[in-house]
């Protein structure tokens, strides 16, 4: 029986040909800031997820532009994971005159500001600032070579953020119903995105234009953004935590 015929091929038989899909993207990867993340983990995300979608490919149809539609959004997923969500808003800002610079930096110039450059003054910088400069700030990490002096003359302030996510993840079953914390479940210790989630859930929508879902999924964050903080406020989850910041 040749490739034509057959409709129940495995992963592994088409392991070659997602592997080339894969790596004719790299072109298109262009978050190479992270020290700690490069292509090769994005390869091994994009696989896995194609892995665990692959019953998904009806295998009457051709392989390759499912493959890609995966690959799309996984990159794009990816990326706002890991860079999009936590940037200042000032890249995407009509004012923003740093065009010139890559990364904007901290100094980056601003027409709106009176001091000219991207700073608090700003009710959107300070949003940013407030909420979210310090996941920012993790996201973003870079290599310690040039900076080893500050680093060892840093206060050791480290705790466990698995130990912490378990202590909030018990404490948040507690709080919210069955099937809120199924919601929870899937969004935040599965980390599934929302269209995954609203299928699952059986979530639709109305609105023209909107997702399925888009609503339910949004007040359910809310609630567990209150719900969370309630406990962070009560309980000894993280030390020395006032503030979280949800995306």
């Amino acid at each position: 029986m040749d490739d034509q015929e057959k409709t129940n091929f495995t992963y592994e038989d088409k392991s070659l040909e997602i592997d080339l899909e894969i790596k004719k993207r790299r072109g298109k990867w262009f978050l190479d800031s992270l020290a700690w993340f490069d292509f090769e983990d994005v390869e091994q995300i994009i696989r896995a997820h194609i892995h665990k979608k692959w019953h998904q490919w009806d295998q009457r149809r051709s392989l390759k532009p499912w493959i890609n539609k995966i690959i799309t959004n996984q990159m794009k997923n990816i990326l706002r994971n890991n860079y999009s969500n936590f940037v200042r808003p000032c890249l995407n800002c009509p004012f923003n005159q740093s065009c010139a610079t890559k990364d904007g930096g901290e100094a980056s110039l601003c027409g709106f500001t009176k001091s000219g450059l991207q700073d608090s003054s700003c009710p959107l910088y300070a949003k940013w600032e407030r909420t979210k400069k310090s996941a920012y700030g993790i996201k973003m990490a870079l290599t310690l070579e040039n900076h080893s002096n500050e680093v060892q003359a840093m206060e050791d302030t480290n705790f466990s953020i698995v130990d912490a996510q378990g202590k909030l993840n018990f404490f948040m079953e507690k709080e919210l119903s069955e099937k809120q914390f199924l919601v929870y479940k899937l969004l935040f210790i599965d980390n599934k995105d929302e269209e995954e989630v609203a299928v699952e859930m059986g979530y639709k929508t109305s609105e023209k234009g909107r997702k399925a879902g888009y609503k339910q999924i949004k007040n359910l964050k809310k609630i567990f953004k209150q719900k969370a903080q309630e406990i962070l406020d009560k309980e000894d989850v993280i030390p020395d935590t006032d503030v979280l910041a949800w995306s």
